[in-house]
């Protein structure tokens, strides 16, 4: 039972704090906390302009909330191109830089305080970002990635104090030339699983087209006392692939390689192929084929089966078709 007072919600928490606070304090006390007050309250601005509460600001650090991550992200560009203009007036040895962390994770609210791994995670995403910079986990980058125009260097997967699972880190890039850019990070290739289905389905497919082919083309000519209700065109239906593996998982991989060679065959102009609809009414049914051709009024029927040991993916059974 959630104890009152507690409630876990899943939000974007921005974590920021001073390059060199240390120093600067050391360097001239009194000036690095007016500073950091002025600072402190452009930042807090600009985090209730994209609709962010500020959670608490202990020290040189910043912490805050926002229901939406491409608000957190969009806020964190904002706060570092206003402190940069900010910069510009004042001496290199006094220039207070921010770095900030975002991630999207579920947090425990208590009042108006945020706990938990998620704000654990935007804390040490923080410290792996560059002064006027920003890093961002990889749940933050998987929700922004195609929605806003930036660039991203992939840092890897980073194993952070306290947190069990490496955390994969992005650091964004703001200048315009780099929008679209993803540095670091390799492309992804389809795994033994998917090149498993790519190859099945390329060679059904292949199947299905030397069939239309031979049908159209080289077909022997109708009995005599062939129906006449048939249509004048090659018809067939394509009866729902069999899954022969024994996993009931593996259901989808069937009917993806009976939808895929429907769609093919449905592209010959030349050809009138039976529905989707229709044809998986007959899914996990014992059919007789004879039957299936008579109940749709059509001259061909194409069935077959599948057999996937997911266990070893990068080799095909050899009787892989029926």
């Amino acid at each position: 039972m959630a104890q009152k007072g507690f409630k876990r919600k899943l939000t974007a928490i921005l974590s920021a704090d001073v390059i060199g606070y240390s120093r600067l304090m050391r360097d001239d006390e009194d000036a690095t906390v007016r500073d950091l007050a002025a600072h402190r309250v452009l930042v807090t601005v600009i985090i209730q302009q994209h609709d962010g509460r500020l959670v608490d600001s202990p020290g040189d650090n910043i912490l805050a909330e926002f229901a939406s991550v491409v608000d957190a992200v969009n806020g964190a560009i904002k706060i570092q191109q206003e402190i940069k203009k900010r910069n510009s007036d004042a001496l290199p040895s006094r220039r207070m830089e921010f770095r900030i962390g975002i991630n999207l994770g579920d947090v425990i609210g208590e009042d108006e305080r945020i706990y938990g791994d998620g704000v654990n995670i935007a804390a040490r995403v923080e410290g792996l970002a560059a002064g006027g910079g920003i890093a961002i986990s990889g749940t933050v980058y998987e929700h922004i990635k195609d929605k806003l125009s930036l660039g991203y260097h992939y840092l890897g997967e980073q194993n952070v104090k306290n947190i069990k699972e490496p955390v994969r880190v992005y650091k964004v890039l703001l200048e315009p030339d780099d929008a679209g850019k993803i540095i670091g990070e390799k492309k992804s290739r389809p795994g033994p699983k998917k090149w498993t289905i790519l190859a099945l389905t390329s060679m059904l497919i292949l199947l299905a087209a030397a069939f239309s082919i031979w049908n159209y083309y080289f077909r022997p000519p109708a009995r005599e006392n062939a129906a006449t209700d048939l249509p004048e065109k090659p018809s067939i239906a394509v009866l729902p692939f069999d899954n022969l593996s024994g996993d009931p998982d593996q259901d989808y991989l069937a009917d993806g390689i009976t939808e895929n060679i429907i769609t093919a065959l449905s592209k010959i102009p030349e050809m009138f192929v039976i529905a989707r609809n229709s044809v998986f009414t007959y899914k996990g049914k014992p059919i007789k084929v004879q039957k299936v051709a008579d109940d749709l009024g059509i001259r061909y029927v194409l069935e077959g089966s599948t057999w996937v040991n997911m266990r070893r993916p990068s080799r095909l059974p050899k009787n892989i078709l029926n």
